[in-house]
């Protein structure tokens, strides 16, 4: 199941993909959506007799427009610790991103005017369905509703102005998600084994596999409850694979007028411009 959160005359929505078309489900609370398998089943039947609804009409949401919590994971694969300031973690290094820094498919990733130092970072993003605490990896996956992509895009001189990243991962309009979600019976357990590729004006500049994480979704789930409730509706963002712009040599920043994309096997293509902060009206 592909499902789309959509703005249309000052009102979301939430469409389902079927086959080329998608059914217009109408007003309903994205968070309340992906809540259980018994939401998935009522949607399907309903989308059975919706309307429907052209996509390139509305405007589209991120799939989750207002998440309770992202968590972010940090040097979740091993060439991207390489390539990067520091050692390989025994633990998860775990960051927050705010719903503040969301943007969706097709929206510009924007270039603030503090610095010009715009990172790309493709990932795979994990989307809660059911609340998760002190979860067992051998139950977590069965908290999942979903999948989709997210480019957490790094602010990297204020990535590094403190030991804590927080402040470099959560400009406005930095944190592009989507553009859908992809329910979790769609794909691989746990959404191993997928292509992760992330493209910059067409050239490839990251090139990596779910499967090479370092802890799985079943690991970071099980982890982070056993400190933080996951609620239905937050995502997890799992990290990156290497060939950030930051650790090239020369820097290969991102510049307005540049186009980035995340594509994710089986779950889909999340597209980008880039725009200067001062540029926005």
């Amino acid at each position: 199941m592909r499902l789309l959160t959509y703005k249309r005359d000052g009102k979301q929505g939430m469409a389902l993909g079927c086959g080329s078309d998608w059914a217009d489900l109408g007003e309903i609370d994205p968070i309340d959506a992906v809540t259980g398998s018994a939401k998935f089943h009522a949607l399907a039947q309903a989308a059975k007799q919706a309307p429907r609804i052209d996509i390139s009409s509305v405007e589209v949401l991120p799939p989750i427009p207002r998440p309770g919590k992202i968590i972010c994971v940090g040097l979740n694969y091993a060439d991207h610790t390489a390539e990067s300031p520091y050692e390989q973690p025994e633990y998860p290094t775990l960051f927050p991103r705010f719903a503040t820094s969301l943007i969706p498919d097709r929206a510009a990733i924007i270039r603030p005017r503090k610095s010009h130092e715009l990172d790309f970072e493709g990932e795979l993003a994990v989307v809660i369905g059911k609340t998760a605490r002190h979860v067992s990896p051998a139950e977590a996956l069965s908290h999942v509703a979903g999948y989709s992509i997210f480019n957490d895009a790094s602010i990297r001189d204020y990535q590094f102005k403190t030991p804590q990243w927080t402040v470099g991962k959560n400009f406005d309009g930095t944190g592009a998600f989507g553009p859908v979600l992809v329910t979790a019976d769609e794909l691989p357990e746990g959404a191993a084994g997928l292509a992760v590729e992330t493209r910059l004006n067409g050239e490839t500049v990251q090139r990596g596999n779910t499967s090479d994480m370092i802890y799985s979704v079943a690991d970071l789930i099980s982890i982070i409850s056993e400190a933080i409730t996951l609620e239905p509706g937050d995502v997890i963002a799992t990290g990156t694979p290497a060939g950030i712009g930051w650790a090239r040599d020369p820097k290969l920043f991102m510049r307005p007028g540049d186009t980035v994309e995340v594509e994710i096997d089986q779950i889909g293509l999340l597209r980008n411009p880039v725009a200067d902060e001062d540029a926005i009206v």
